[in-house]
């Protein structure tokens, strides 16, 4: 039987169109490789919590964090990441000397991933990430806040915030804003956007200022219960 020749059957295999079933194969495959990627990386743990509560995880991108950095840089007090991902949030604070820096995610994923950058960084003992789920932390003796969370979850939060967070404060929010808080300060644009908030003994208030690169909101604070 006549063998055949590799190099002809390589050519005529990239010369051949697929045909619509085979198609229909390298999507459905493509499908089940996405959904497999999200049910290993973002998944996990996301049973334990409401649905209305879940949010999906968004890397922040180098301008994100410099702009958080810029609103918190200087500040004394426990720093903490409310769903800090892979922990580059945490990491950039604690280099910019912010400490202790604190991050909380759910995905253990995640966590492995911040622990790993933070090891590779040569600030393992200096950083510290927890598995937990945001919601059931306190933040009572947190000064810091950085969040970057989806707008459906921001109401709950700003409860949260408000009945936790001491007197002093400051929360930085990432890409949206808290719904019903005045901002002191607003840095960036579009997506880059974070917005600030300071906590005093009435709740949270101010009246918008500039900061660093950031235009001024206008108009009055919104009145807080509790």
């Amino acid at each position: 039987m006549e063998q055949d020749d590799p190099a002809e059957a390589l050519t005529e295999l990239r010369e051949r169109r697929p045909g619509p079933l085979e198609l229909l194969q390298v999507a459905a495959g493509s499908g089940l490789a996405v959904y497999a990627m999200w049910a290993l990386l973002l998944q996990p743990g996301f049973r334990r919590v409401p649905l209305r509560l879940q949010v999906p995880y968004v890397g922040a991108s180098a301008r994100q964090v410099e702009h958080v950095l810029s609103l918190l840089r200087g500040r004394p007090g426990k720093t903490v990441d409310l769903g800090s991902g892979d922990g580059r949030i945490v990491l950039a604070a604690h280099r910019c000397g912010l400490c202790p820096a604190v991050g909380y995610e759910l995905n253990p994923w995640l966590v492995g991933l911040a622990r790993l950058r933070a090891w590779r960084a040569g600030c393992a003992g200096s950083v510290r990430y927890h598995r937990e789920d945001l919601w059931k932390v306190s933040l009572r003796d947190c000064y810091n806040v950085s969040v970057f969370l989806a707008p459906s979850v921001l109401p709950l939060l700003e409860d949260k915030l408000q009945a936790e967070l001491p007197a002093g404060a400051r929360v930085v929010s990432g890409r949206f804003p808290l719904p019903t808080w005045q901002p002191v300060a607003v840095v960036g644009e579009g997506l880059d956007r974070v917005w600030a908030y300071d906590i005093h003994r009435g709740g949270p208030a101010g009246q918008a200022v500039p900061g660093p690169g950031s235009a001024s909101i206008l108009g009055t604070p919104s009145s807080q219960s509790g």
